[in-house]
């Protein structure tokens, strides 16, 4: 079967800063993990995925999570076909910032277009260091049906997780995302043509 590109579709990803956004990307489009954390001001990268027999040209634009970069990163909002919000396990309080800003701003800024959830960092959910660390804060590290339940929360079509480290799942977050914008895409063009 010949494969031949379909379609461009843009997937823009926010979450906090150090949830593990830029890793995600890297591993997926360029399949390595990176070695350093350097704070994202603003990315693109450019990759295919197949999806049914169909390439799909994907444009991953990357976004600051940093507070600093607020009024900067709408500007990466036009013509998403479909949104990826991250959070990482090992850190519950970047699950808290999804339902009060991520999940919000997403909304405002696109409120037509589908979210995907994205639980990070899986590989360290059973790191006993961690477990202890927060146990220390009367934290644990977020469990699969507590970002489900978040999912729900925010409207997400989607709750999916990965290790980028680990590369477990990465490449069923951008299926998922993909088929979500297809999905989307089709829907609205049915409801277009609806004779009432």
């Amino acid at each position: 079967m010949s494969t031949s590109i379909m379609a461009k579709k843009k997937l823009v990803i926010v979450g906090d800063g150090a949830c593990g956004k830029t890793s995600l990307l890297i591993t997926f489009s360029k399949d390595s993990f990176p070695t350093m954390y350097v704070p994202t001001v603003f990315e693109n990268y450019v990759t295919e995925i197949e999806i049914d027999g169909k390439v799909i040209d994907l444009a991953l634009w990357d976004t600051a999570g940093q507070e600093d970069y607020d009024r900067l990163r709408p500007l990466s909002y036009p013509d998403t076909d479909v949104l990826l919000i991250c959070f990482s396990v090992d850190n519950p309080d970047s699950l808290q910032n999804v339902m009060e800003k991520w999940g919000p701003e997403c909304s405002h800024f696109c409120p037509d277009v589908p979210i995907v959830l994205c639980g990070n960092k899986i590989d360290l959910r059973d790191d006993p260091m961690l477990v202890e660390t927060l146990a220390l804060i009367n934290h644990t590290p977020v469990g699969f049906e507590v970002g489900q339940e978040v999912a729900s929360k925010i409207n997400a079509v989607a709750y999916v997780e990965c290790s980028a480290l680990t590369r477990e799942g990465v490449h069923n977050v951008f299926e998922t995302s993909v088929r979500a914008c297809m999905k989307q895409k089709k829907q609205s063009w049915i409801s277009r043509c609806m004779i009432a």
